[in-house]
């Protein structure tokens, strides 16, 4: 019996661990190319009740979350405007979302 509550808590122990490792670890940057537009506005998309910034590169949307780097870098109501942008991708809901470290307008 001892045995086993001693093995149970070595178990528990080096998942505890295990955990605290995988929370330590921060994601990478990524850069992403593509171009900046409103999902509500320019993409019409349903469901999108107020402006939101998107990064559409190839058949992948990011999401912009609003940071001071966003709001410098502005948003694109109506149309869209060619972008590079470097920052942190985490995914809630099925959709992929940036938060931005840098944007940088590029050529088309």
């Amino acid at each position: 019996m001892q045995r086993r509550v001693m093995a149970l808590l070595v178990v528990v122990a080096a998942l505890a661990l295990t955990g605290l490792a995988l929370a330590g670890e921060e994601a990478a940057p990524v850069t992403v190319e593509g171009k900046l537009m409103c999902a509500k506005c320019t993409l019409q998309e349903k469901g999108q009740d107020k402006c939101q910034s998107v990064i559409v590169s190839g058949e992948q949307k990011y999401y912009l979350i609003k940071n001071d780097v966003a709001v410098k870098d502005g948003h694109v109501c109506k149309g869209e405007k060619a972008v590079k942008v470097t920052g942190i991708v985490t995914e809630k809901d099925g959709q992929k979302w940036i938060e931005a470290t840098e944007i940088a307008e590029t050529k088309s």
